[in-house]
């Protein structure tokens, strides 16, 4: 009997990546034979980082996983992209009961779009389950910003906001 690989998909902006994403590409790891990270091109979003400094950081975080892969797409939905690249999961954080709620609705429309796609729903911890992107990006300017950023971001991320945050300050 041959095995067929598990392949699962994980997408976002990952603007910047966190260490709650970290914790939830460790835990697909652990879960599947090849993770894609995916980031997911929005053309209406206005980005901190572009898609090659998102993809060099993701790179620089995951590179202790031999079955990571990091791409991106654009003008798919999800379930589409997953299904062009033959991965059969869809990996998707919940923090609390306002993700739970709108990713259950995803979920099932992505299920009417491809039946043979699953969805799995990881909940990480308490100390990650308040992390966004757009929460440490609020955090930036503040007197000690990057003492309490360090524990919500990968070194890399921090060191790469830390030189972005002076090159503007160099502007104002």
């Amino acid at each position: 009997m041959s095995h067929l690989p598990k392949t699962a998909v994980y997408a976002g902006s990952f603007d910047p990546i966190t260490n709650g994403h970290l914790w939830m590409i460790e835990q697909s790891c652990k879960l599947f034979d090849k993770l894609i990270v995916a980031i997911g091109e929005n053309a209406d979003k206005k980005y901190t980082f572009n898609l090659k400094d998102r993809i060099d950081l993701i790179q620089n975080t995951t590179s202790k996983f031999s079955n990571v892969e990091v791409t991106h797409f654009k003008n798919l939905f999800l379930v589409d992209y997953a299904k062009s690249i033959n991965a059969g999961f869809i990996v998707r954080g919940i923090r609390n009961y306002t993700d739970y709620e709108y990713e259950k609705s995803i979920r099932h429309i992505n299920s009417d779009l491809a039946r043979d796609i699953t969805t799995v729903f990881l909940m990480p911890p308490r100390n990650f389950a308040e992390v966004s992107s757009s929460m440490v990006k609020g955090l930036i300017g503040s007197n000690g910003w990057e003492k309490i950023a360090k524990k919500y971001l990968p070194e890399p991320v921090l060191e790469k906001m830390i030189s972005y945050t002076k090159i503007i300050s160099r502007y104002e």
